[in-house]
């Protein structure tokens, strides 16, 4: 007679079977056999343990052997020189710039040199030599004013100001760049031009009936013509830079121009606006570079009218600075 833990030991063994996962749903009863009685505890209650928050944020290190991004090109700060670089590059590679400052030394140089030409020697005998510079100054200046204008004023008719901005965000470093650049680059070729007619009138008249021009003669002939045109360029460009329109800036330019030459004849026929228009008379382009060429001895040596358009320039220059950092593109 076999008992039941013989039964259980001589019962083949089933074959080795992979484990399986636990079927889903209510444990079942496993099968009562006769084994001796054991005391089964029943089971402890686990202690609540807090439930943990996985982090949500990306994992310390992502993916081993992959490092930060490093660019190729080597990153450092801007400064006023990139912008200076890139004023250059536009202003030089512009046909505007290339055909207007042409015709302004076409005009200085021709006109100069026809002057000198056609004159003889007597006519120098109260005058320095460096006269012929004057009348085509009088000319070349309209396309300073006009280059002046369009150095601003074609960056918002195209667009490419935002474009400008979007790359140097700082808008006082773009319009200080494009005055440094345009002011260095006329008073150079202007100053130039007007040097050469200068020495190539007083070599063509020499002797002892003609005036020897002074040194101070020379300088305003030459650096201080040069320098006033210059300045009323830069008056352009922050005019142009106010307006933001190149027929209107180029308009208003050509009334600050002309206008004080002209209306003063109808002032002076007022006793009370007699002043008045002596006054606006003296301080106008054409007078103003008169008494730079020291034409007439009565006249001062043209440095005062200078220091007054100094001025003008530097006030427009503030209210282009205010308008461009408060108006937008």
């Amino acid at each position: 007679m076999t008992t039941p833990y013989q039964q259980q030991s001589q019962a083949p063994v089933p074959p080795q079977s992979p484990p399986q996962s636990p079927p889903q749903g209510p444990p079942q009863a496993a099968p009562h056999h006769h084994a001796p009685h054991h005391h089964t505890q029943p089971p402890q209650p686990q202690p609540h343990q807090p439930h943990q928050q996985m982090p949500s944020g990306p994992p310390s290190q992502p993916y081993a052997g992959v490092g930060p991004y490093t660019s190729p090109i080597p990153v450092r700060r801007t400064s006023l020189g990139n912008a200076l670089a890139s004023e250059w590059t536009k202003i030089k590679s512009v046909r505007s710039t290339i055909w207007t400052l042409s015709v302004m030394v076409a005009l200085v140089i021709g006109i100069g040199l026809l002057v000198a030409a056609t004159t003889a020697d007597s006519d120098y005998d109260t005058v320095p030599t460096t006269l012929p510079g004057f009348f085509g100054t009088l000319l070349g200046q309209l396309c300073v004013v006009t280059l002046g204008v369009l150095v601003i004023t074609s960056e918002y008719s195209t667009g490419m100001i935002r474009t400008t901005l979007t790359a140097c965000p700082q808008r006082s470093r773009v319009l200080t760049a494009k005055a440094l650049v345009f002011f260095t680059l006329s008073f150079t070729i202007t100053t130039v031009a007007l040097v050469l007619v200068a020495y190539a009138s007083m070599g063509m008249h020499s002797g002892p009936a003609v005036a020897e021009p002074t040194g101070d003669q020379i300088l305003g002939a030459t650096v201080g013509a040069g320098l006033y045109v210059s300045l009323l360029g830069l008056l352009s460009l922050a005019v142009g830079a106010i307006l933001r329109h190149s027929a209107g800036a180029i308009t208003t330019m050509l009334g600050v121009v002309l206008l004080p030459s002209i209306l003063p004849a109808f002032l002076m026929m007022s006793d009370s606006l007699r002043d008045l228009g002596s006054k606006m008379l003296e301080y106008s382009s054409p007078q103003s570079l008169a008494s730079l060429f020291q034409i007439d001895d009565g006249l001062n040596n043209g440095w005062p009218q200078l220091s007054v358009l100094a001025g003008i320039t530097a006030a427009a220059m503030v209210a282009a600075y205010a308008l461009l950092e408060k108006r937008d593109v």
